[in-house]
């Protein structure tokens, strides 16, 4: 069967999906924007119960960090974000799924082979050990400078 350019054009414009660009551009802004007054509102919560609004924010940060972790690890951030798309991947949830995921992915192959190693690779070396060494360093001033 010979198709001119033209025949060939509206047979594919025919079986081609249609883009659902809109849908998933509000989908986005409204996941997105969600996920953010989340965040805004753990900002609120933890000045409520009396913390000053920088400690607030670094905690509403770990809570959002742990809860994306979580969802990542109980296989529910995909779904969301199948759905929700970009607006997934708001800075701080989006980073967090980008780390616990391979590590999930490849959990079978053990601790260090598998949880730690995918970390490193997909996460990169500088931000896994950033945040280790964060971590230590707080635990040193709490239990050293007090």
């Amino acid at each position: 069967m010979k198709m001119t350019k033209e025949e060939y054009g509206k047979y594919v414009g025919d079986k081609a999906p249609k883009s659902r660009v809109w849908r998933n551009t509000a989908l986005a802004w409204l996941i997105g924007g969600l996920i953010c007054a989340g965040g805004q509102g753990l900002i609120r919560l933890y000045e409520y119960w009396g913390l000053s609004a920088k400690m607030a924010s670094s905690s509403a940060s770990m809570t959002l960090v742990f809860i994306a972790a979580l969802l990542t690890a109980l296989h529910l951030y995909d779904n969301l974000a199948k759905w929700g798309g970009g607006g997934t991947l708001v800075p701080i949830t989006g980073f967090s799924n980008a780390i616990v995921a391979p590590a999930m992915e490849f959990k079978s192959e053990g601790l260090v082979a598998g949880l730690a190693a995918k970390m490193f690779t997909v996460a990169g070396p500088v931000l896994v050990f950033g945040i280790i060494a964060s971590m230590l360093y707080g635990l040193g001033l709490l239990i050293f400078i007090r």
